[in-house]
């Protein structure tokens, strides 16, 4: 959808079209890069304050789809709150052992999987997220993260060789 400058009137429109098509992706890989829902919440209402504030670098971008710009800005926020001193005391794998069956598929072998892949480093989990629980290209994901798409292709990849690695351990593959 290509939008001219808008007022404030079409800004708010379009910000709330984003939100209502985009919102829940965008909790959902937040909320796996954050292992936390509260932080989550705040880093998707995080994503969609600085869209607001940047609406215009978005009009200047040719090609670039709302979707890859809001992914990149929460991929961005989720690594500001990693980058936070509060976040780097934490102790994260209380949190996971924390999560509940209601926020995390109940089939044994899907809540394996998803501990899994939040244990894969930042880049290959990224990728994982972007190209199977976003449902983007190998292009709109290259795009996104500012690598080559044979380089989205190698990660995703070594990201399966990791889950693979890790649920054998588990007994699950």
């Amino acid at each position: 959808m290509v939008y001219a400058k808008a007022p404030d009137a079409g800004r708010k429109a379009r910000l709330e079209h984003w939100i209502a098509a985009y919102g829940d992706d965008i909790l959902r890989m937040c909320f796996v890069y954050l292992s936390d829902m509260n932080l989550a919440e705040d880093a998707m209402q995080d994503t969609f304050l600085k869209a607001w504030n940047n609406m215009a670098q978005f009009e200047q971008k040719n090609g670039s789809t709302a979707k890859t710009w809001l992914t990149r800005i929460a991929i961005n926020t989720c690594h500001d709150y990693h980058r936070s001193r509060w976040f780097r005391h934490v102790d994260r794998t209380k949190v996971l052992q924390e999560i509940t069956a209601e926020q995390v598929p109940v089939a044994t072998q899907e809540r394996a999987l998803f501990f899994a892949l939040l244990t894969l480093p930042v880049k290959h989990k990224q990728t994982v997220l972007l190209y199977y629980y976003q449902g983007m290209t190998l292009q709109e994901i290259a795009d996104c993260l500012s690598i080559s798409v044979s380089a989205v292709h190698q990660r995703l990849l070594k990201a399966q060789k990791l889950l693979k690695t890790s649920l054998e351990k588990e007994g699950l593959q």
